[in-house]
């Protein structure tokens, strides 16, 4: 689809119609009315209008271009220490809701130890064009293995046959974990943040000779029909984030974009006391209801109203390190041109139990990541136990060579931004003991 032909696909929904089909999903509780002017006239495709990416907080030394034909896309990429030919190259995948941004304060610190660092805006974020940014699009784009192509295509369009490492954080850790299981040749080492590996979902195994089948896992919808039976009810977050209503609940949240952004950050990050996670016992809604509402929301909640008691005093604002109001307004100002709607689509197949999504995966059953690997989260970040188990079958099976289980005092789920300094050290330690020239 052309880029006129899929800014005009955007559409301008009439508030009726909107408000109708909203009520319909059964999400009225918390949709805001689209705003005052046409999707056709806030999306823009012209870079050329827009200002510099990183509105001029970018550190010295990092670059940000377009890369054409990439998989139907054409990619925004930052890169560092692309000065020197030759160099080997490390790809750094990023999570929801951020950006190729988030991986700026540790771009620097691995160009200096000698490698090409190539950090893109993924599939359905950013200034990566070429993906249909409405709610109905096809999101069979966003499965797992699509978007495994997307990193090999980037890699190969930048001249490389391999990368030394690929790194995934958040939503980008799946992305990462599935290119080093399904091509091990291409990625030759992996660093997974914040979101646990439980490898490829297994087959049904012996039953001809009389083996049972084994038990399927608890679905989101399971889980959200039981959550909804405490007092007060709640729901996941990953079903709320499928909705309809989820892009304009955030886009829209009544205290504003960039407020929304400061106090989602905050509530995930080390610097709110209340994140205490450990192991839970079992996917069972009494376990899960330990999570914060950042996760296992209150039912009657969208995510604007789940963090606006969060927003930290004007104080912490101003002498936040680690991210500043000016860096949060990157995120606000890329997000409020481009909506939230791409970034979702991962949650509506790449999570949970989309069968053609476990299909597709399934075909990988038995396989592992056999390439050395490590995992880096916040000690205070409760996506290492978000899914009960996972952290476990990580660690014993879904990676054969796991070098590193580190999890960083002061970081809670922004880890590579909170503690930007240690988490750049893991990295170029990795680098140095186990990526292959």
């Amino acid at each position: 689809m052309s880029e006129e032909a899929r800014v005009k696909t955007t559409g301008n929904v009439s508030r009726r119609t909107f408000l109708t089909a909203a009520a319909a999903a059964g999400i009225g509780s918390f949709v805001i009315p689209p705003p005052a002017l046409p999707r056709a006239d806030v999306v823009q495709t012209d870079f050329s209008t827009l200002p510099p990416y990183g509105n001029g907080t970018l550190p010295a030394g990092i670059r940000s271009r377009q890369i054409a034909n990439v998989n139907g896309m054409t990619v925004h990429i930052l890169e560092a220490g692309y000065e020197t030919p030759g160099r080997p190259a490390v790809l750094l995948l990023h999570g929801f809701p951020e950006l190729a941004y988030s991986w700026r304060k540790v771009m620097p610190v691995l160009a200096a130890a000698g490698y090409h660092v190539i950090a893109p805006d993924q599939r359905g974020y950013g200034r990566t064009i070429g993906w249909d940014d409405s709610y109905d699009a096809d999101a069979d784009a966003f499965r797992i293995l699509n978007m495994t192509r997307d990193a090999i295509e980037l890699v190969y369009a930048l001249g490389y046959r391999s990368v030394a490492m690929v790194a995934g954080h958040d939503a980008g850790a799946p992305v990462a974990s599935w290119s080093a299981l399904i091509r091990p040749d291409i990625f030759r080492s992996i660093t997974i943040m914040s979101s646990p590996f439980e490898g490829a979902p297994s087959l049904p195994f012996d039953t001809a000779n009389g083996a049972p089948l084994p038990r399927p896992p608890v679905t989101d919808d399971e889980l959200d029909t039981e959550l909804a039976k405490l007092n007060p009810p709640r729901k996941y977050y990953q079903n709320y984030q499928r909705t309809r209503g989820a892009n304009d609940d955030m886009l829209h949240a009544p205290q504003g974009l960039h407020a929304f952004f400061r106090a989602y950050y905050f509530y995930k990050s080390a610097d709110y006391k209340g994140n205490n996670p450990h192991p839970l016992k079992a996917r069972t809604a009494e376990e899960m209801a330990q999570i914060p509402t950042y996760y296992v929301m209150e039912k009657d909640k969208g995510m604007a109203a789940t963090v606006a008691p969060f927003m930290p005093p004007a104080d912490y604002i101003a002498n936040c390190k680690w991210l500043t109001e000016a860096e949060v307004d990157v995120y606000a100002t890329e997000y409020r041109r481009t909506g939230f709607n791409g970034a979702l689509q991962g949650y509506r197949v790449r999570r949970g139990s989309d069968p053609r999504s476990v299909a597709e995966m399934q075909t990988f059953s038995g396989r592992s990541i056999d390439v050395p690997s490590q995992y880096i989260a916040g000690k205070s970040d409760w996506g290492v136990y978000q899914t009960p188990g996972a952290v476990d079958k990580m660690r014993n099976s879904a990676c054969t060579h796991m070098v590193g289980f580190h999890l960083i005092d002061g970081a809670g789920h922004w880890v590579q931004q909170e503690q930007s300094e240690v988490v750049s050290a893991l990295l170029v330690q990795f680098l140095r003991d186990y990526a292959k020239p």
